[in-house]
């Protein structure tokens, strides 16, 4: 019962929430649509931080898609072996871990000791990078634990759980034998997908499009008023 909500119902329920949330929050709250950037108050831990969690994300994000929408069968056919595809996430998939760990913790520092950060930061903030924390560590976690395979392949097993979530005829049965470290990862990726529209996070849907076709801003230089000396008393 526990196994067909946690991989039959509640994907569904996180993803009404997720679209839910950002069609509210647009539409009540465009002017708190931001990242709510800090560089004012500090920029040297925030540039370092900013820049290895962002690369190691974006990287990390690849490997999710090329792991788990990609399925087994199209490697195959292309000739890239399971012993290959192994080797390969784990060039890329541990050092991007590593930097996305790295980058979260010297944010998370940041925020916990520059007073005027801790002192401008809401309870969203918290509670995003706390889920945050737990997914990139549970996801490096699970990716040294399994650096040798251990007899799971999540290709076989999260891979077509997450692909029948889409053709909307969720197979739990998938997630049965499933490692802990691997759904620990899943459910805190849940939490931060029920955050997400409630928290700063979602600037990463803000395009700057307006920009393509908005109206120059001029600029008039303002000279400086020239003394009046012949009114001047003498």
């Amino acid at each position: 019962m526990l196994n067909q909500f946690l991989w039959g119902t509640l994907p569904y329920i996180i993803l009404t929430i997720f679209i839910g949330g950002h069609i509210y929050r647009y539409n009540h709250d465009q002017f708190g649509w931001t990242s709510k950037s800090s560089e004012m108050l500090e920029k040297k831990e925030l540039r370092l931080g900013s820049l290895l969690f962002h690369w190691g994300i974006i990287f990390v994000f690849i490997g999710h898609v090329m792991g788990i929408l990609i399925p087994e069968g199209v490697y195959e056919a292309i000739g890239v072996s399971e012993e290959t595809y192994h080797f390969m996430a784990l060039l890329f998939g541990i050092p991007a871990g590593i930097a996305a760990v790295i980058g979260l913790f010297i944010l998370i520092h940041r925020r916990l000791t520059v007073k005027r950060i801790f002192l401008t930061s809401s309870r969203g903030d918290f509670i995003a990078l706390f889920f945050l924390a737990v997914v990139v560590l549970s996801g490096l976690s699970s990716t040294l634990l399994n650096i040798d395979s251990n007899g799971f392949d999540y290709r076989t097993t999260i891979g077509p759980w997450f692909r029948s979530l889409f053709m909307f005829q969720p197979d739990p049965t998938y997630m049965e034998n499933v490692p802990v470290w691997f759904k620990i990862h899943i459910l805190a990726a849940f939490g931060i997908f029920a955050v997400w529209p409630f928290t700063r996070l979602v600037h990463v849907f803000s395009l700057p499009l307006r920009y393509l076709n908005r109206s120059y801003v001029v600029y008039r230089k303002r000279m400086p008023k020239q003394a009046n000396t012949s009114n001047q008393i003498r």
